[in-house]
């Protein structure tokens, strides 16, 4: 149960279509936006907030069979703090997933012993050849406030002098005014490039060929993006939050806070003008790529639902 189908081309439905490949072998998988009733054997909603009436629907249907509950950025660091459906989908779940390794410590102390981590994952890809003419800086995400793209726009701004920086930005203008930003600065600053919205494959050829990812999102329960670009061996600055730094790693250097354009800025500069930063930074994330690797996501999945069934089972009528 996923809120957003293809044609959003988000988080969400990329979650929702490889996990259903995920677990096709085993099991029987179909994806919808809002469940209106059936006779399946055990619900993965995805969005505590969004997909609130098909989780209380599912369990007002089905008292005793397993709901399992994904947890998004949105969720964690801002809607279950507030927000009473997400809330009330907090309690209805038999187990809580988070994407990031930080994740669980956003979830009321009571709530904490549901929780599991799922890293998402992404096939490897052989770091590509990068030109030493430039630095080529790539952020990937929609024009929306929580991405904050603001924050790339105005490093960018900062380098315009830096001709041998370069900075893209791929993400479909979900904010019109955001968009409108995006091309007016890509008009005044030559070495930006705002791309407008990509398919995936075009997408992760340029996270691939990119010197450096840029993430400064202001909440992430666990950015795909980021682990392609760790599992094509390309290194990323990312702002300071959990849902990166639960990726990444606690003790990961190419961070800053955020909204820092500032310190982004400086980190872009040392970027291209240190030699050993960004090999540095690569070497970090090598560490942690076999995290992200398809076959530990698919096992954790199987594990998961595995263990609900199996309770599930113990709990039915003999």
């Amino acid at each position: 149960m996923t809120p957003a189908l293809a044609a959003a081309n988000n988080g969400n439905w990329h979650t929702a279509r490889r996990w259903a490949r995920l677990l096709a072998p085993a099991y029987r998988v179909a994806v919808t936006d809002c469940w209106s009733g059936g006779a399946e054997t055990l619900m993965i909603a995805l969005h505590a907030r969004r997909s609130a009436a098909s989780v209380a629907a599912w369990r007002a249907a089905h008292p005793g069979r397993p709901l399992l509950l994904v947890l998004t950025g949105t969720d964690l660091y801002r809607d279950i703090a507030t927000d009473a459906d997400a809330q009330r989908s907090l309690v209805l779940a038999d187990a809580l997933v988070v994407l990031n390794e930080l994740g669980a410590r956003q979830l009321p102390e009571a709530l904490r012993a549901k929780a599991q981590v799922v890293l998402q994952s992404s096939p490897a890809r052989a770091p590509a050849a990068r030109t030493p003419r430039h630095l080529r800086a790539l952020m990937v995400g929609h024009l929306r406030a929580e991405k904050d793209p603001q924050t790339y726009w105005r490093a960018a701004q900062r380098l315009a002098q830096r001709r041998d920086i370069r900075l893209d930005h791929i993400g479909a203008a979900l904010d019109p005014a955001l968009g409108a930003q995006a091309a007016a600065l890509a008009a005044r600053q030559p070495q930006f490039r705002w791309l407008g919205g990509q398919p995936h494959a075009a997408v992760r050829r340029r996270i691939q060929h990119a010197h450096v990812l840029v993430h400064p999102s202001r909440m992430e329960g666990g950015a795909q993006v980021v682990i392609e670009a760790i599992r094509s061996g390309t290194p990323v600055l990312a702002s300071r939050i959990d849902g990166n730094l639960g990726l990444l790693g606690s003790g990961y250097e190419g961070v800053f806070a955020p909204g820092d354009d500032a310190a982004l800025a400086a980190l872009l500069a040392r970027a291209r003008d240190e030699a050993d930063m960004l090999p540095r930074l690569a070497a970090q994330l090598a560490l942690r790529s076999h995290l992200f690797d398809p076959a530990a996501e698919q096992a954790a999945l199987h594990r998961i639902i595995g263990a609900l069934r199996a309770r599930h089972l113990d709990r039915s009528p003999r």
